[in-house]
C-alpha cells in the first residue's frame, strides 16, 4: 500500500474479504422453529441464556493468542478515532447541550479536557470515535464492532478497578456478542433501514460492563434484556451528526443495562428469540445458529477490520481505483471528460448522494469520493470537509461522475473508467481494497493513522505513550490510568 501523509492517513473495509459476505445469500433466512442442531437443541431454543453462560464464563486465558493481538489493534485504531474525533463540531456541539445536565466529573472525555458523568462519557466517546466515520468494520454485518463497546468500558473503569487483562477479556467478549447477533439477522435487518451498529451494539457494551461488573447468568440474561429493549439506529440519519450519536448511546445504553441488571433489575429470560423478542421484531429473518453455534472456539474480532479512508465502506473501492489511476497516469481534473463507475447496488443505496452539502454529507456521496480521489490523491478525515463539498474544482468533477449498477459486481469490487478530453479511456478494477482482509492494514499503518489523528490535538510524546500503552494494554494494572492519560491537558 503506498503511503501517505500521515495528516491524510484514512480508514475502512472494502466489504469484502469473508466468503461471508454471504450474509446476504438467502441461507441466512429464518430457522424453522423445530430444527435441531448437532446437540440436538432446538435452534431457536434459549438463545438468549446461552449467550449469557458464555459470556459469564469467558477467561481471557482462554484467548488465542491471535485474538488478543486483534484486540490491541482494534484498541489503538480506536483510541485514535476517538481522540481524532473529539474536535469534531459535532461532540462540541453535544457536550455543550450535555454538560448541563451531568451529574458529575467522574470519567474522562479523550482528547478533551472536560470531563463527565460515567453515563454521558460513554455516550460522548461513542459519538467522538464514530463521526469521522474512520473506525473499524465488521465486514460480514458492517458493525463497527469498538464503537459501543469500549467507550462503556472505558467509562466503567474510572468507577471500579479494572486491570488491563479484564479489560480485554471484556472487550472480546463484548465484540462477539454483538456481532455475533448481527450475524443472526444481517442482511434483512439492515435492509429494514435499522443502523446495525446501534441495534446490535447495545448487547456488546451490556455485555462487556456486565463481565466486568460480574454479573451471574441470571444478572447477564437480564442485562441482554434490558439492551434488547433499546434499540437505536435508523439508516436515515446517515449524512447528519445523528449517524455518530447511534453508536454513543448504544454504548451508554448498553452500561446502564449492565449496571441496571446488577441490582437485580429484571428483564425477560427470551429477548433475543421470544415471540415478540429482539430478533422477531427488528428483523423479517433470523439465523440464531449464528449466536450460540462455536461460541469461545471461533472469535468475531479476529476479523475485524480498519478503514483507510474516512467515509462510507461501500465506497472505498471507488476512492481506491481513482487514487491508483490518479498516481498512475498524474492525472488532474481538467483531462477528464468523465468517471464511469461500475458499482454494487448497496453503493447507490448507501452513497448514492449527487449533490452533499456539508462534510458529513460527502461521506455518502460516492460521485464526491471518485472526485476528491483524482483532485486531492486522498480520502481523510480533512478532506471530508465542509470547504471541499463546495470546492468548485471537485464539484465540476463531482458532476462529471456516474455511476451504475452491475450484478457481477460484488461489495468489495469496483470498475473504473476515466475518460480523457483526448479519446483516452483508462480502466482499473479492484477485486480487494485497500484495509480489507485480503490486503489489511499493517501494524505501522494504524500507528501512522493514529498519529496522523491525534496530531494537533494531542502533544507527540503523549500520543506515543498511548499508542504504547495500546499494544501492551494487557498488562497494565489500572485501565482508568490508561483512560485519564488520554486527556488534554
Amino acid at each position: 500500500m503506498a503511503r501517505m501523509d500521515r495528516r491524510d492517513f484514512v480508514g475502512t473495509v472494502s466489504m469484502a474479504g469473508l466468503a461471508g459476505l454471504a450474509a446476504r445469500d438467502a441461507s441466512a433466512g429464518a430457522v424453522p422453529a423445530a430444527e435441531q442442531s448437532s446437540a440436538g437443541i432446538e435452534v431457536g431454543a434459549n438463545v438468549t441464556r446461552r449467550l449469557a453462560a458464555y459470556i459469564v464464563g469467558a477467561k481471557y486465558d482462554a484467548l488465542p493468542a491471535g485474538v488478543r493481538k486483534e484486540a490491541q489493534r482494534t484498541l489503538l485504531n480506536w483510541m485514535g478515532c476517538a481522540i481524532g474525533g473529539s474536535r469534531h463540531e459535532t461532540v462540541d456541539a453535544a457536550i455543550a447541550a450535555l454538560s448541563p445536565f451531568s451529574s458529575a466529573p467522574q470519567a474522562t472525555i479523550l482528547g478533551r479536557r472536560e470531563r463527565m458523568d460515567t453515563l454521558h462519557s460513554a455516550l460522548i466517546n461513542g459519538i467522538s470515535s464514530h463521526v469521522l466515520d474512520f473506525d473499524d468494520t465488521h465486514l460480514r454485518t458492517v458493525i463497527h464492532p469498538a464503537g459501543p463497546v469500549v467507550p462503556a468500558l472505558l467509562a466503567l473503569a474510572e468507577h471500579q478497578p479494572m486491570s488491563g487483562r479484564d479489560f480485554v477479556n471484556a472487550m472480546v467478549v463484548g465484540v462477539e456478542t454483538e456481532c455475533r447477533i448481527g450475524n443472526a439477522v444481517y442482511p434483512a435487518h439492515y435492509d429494514r433501514g435499522w443502523h446495525i451498529t446501534g441495534t446490535a451494539g447495545v448487547f456488546g457494551a451490556a455485555a462487556a460492563a456486565g463481565k466486568v461488573l460480574g454479573l451471574s447468568e441470571q444478572q447477564m440474561v437480564w442485562a441482554l434484556g434490558l439492551a434488547a429493549t433499546q434499540p437505536v439506529g435508523l439508516r436515515e440519519m446517515f449524512g447528519s451528526m445523528t449517524k455518530s450519536f447511534h453508536p454513543g448511546r448504544a454504548s451508554q445504553n448498553g452500561l446502564t443495562a449492565a449496571l441496571l441488571a446488577s441490582k437485580n433489575f429484571t428483564s425477560t429470560d427470551v429477548a433475543l428469540e421470544g415471540k415478540s423478542g429482539w430478533a422477531n421484531v427488528l428483523s423479517t429473518t433470523r439465523d440464531y445458529k449464528q449466536i450460540t453455534e462455536k461460541l469461545g472456539a471461533s472469535y468475531e474480532i479476529a476479523i475485524n477490520t480498519y478503514k483507510p479512508f474516512a467515509c462510507g465502506v461501500v465506497i472505498h473501492p471507488a476512492i481506491d481505483a481513482c487514487v491508483q489511476l490518479r498516481n498512475e497516469h498524474h492525472l488532474t481534473a481538467d483531462q477528464i471528460e468523465r468517471i464511469d463507475l461500475r458499482v454494487h447496488p448497496l453503493v447507490l443505496e448507501l452513497t448514492g448522494k449527487k449533490t452533499p452539502a456539508t462534510g458529513l454529507e460527502s461521506k455518502f456521496s460516492v460521485y464526491f469520493a471518485a472526485a476528491l480521489a483524482i483532485v486531492r490523491g486522498s480520502a481523510g478525515f480533512n478532506d471530508f470537509s465542509d470547504q471541499n463539498a463546495r470546492d468548485p474544482v471537485i464539484v465540476s468533477l463531482r458532476d462529471r461522475v456516474t455511476a451504475t449498477i452491475d450484478p457481477a459486481i460484488k461489495e468489495e469490487q469496483v470498475r473504473a473508467t476515466v475518460v480523457l478530453k483526448d479519446g483516452r479511456r483508462l480502466d482499473k478494477f479492484i477485486e480487494h481494497v485497500v484495509g480489507s482482509l485480503e490486503r489489511p492494514m499493517s501494524d505501522q499503518d494504524l500507528e501512522t493513522k493514529f498519529s496522523g489523528l491525534v496530531d494537533g490535538v494531542l502533544p507527540p510524546a503523549q500520543a506515543r505513550r498511548i499508542m504504547d500503552s495500546c499494544w501492551k494494554i494487557e498488562g497494565i494494572p489500572s485501565v482508568a490510568e490508561f483512560a485519564k492519560g488520554a486527556a488534554r491537558a
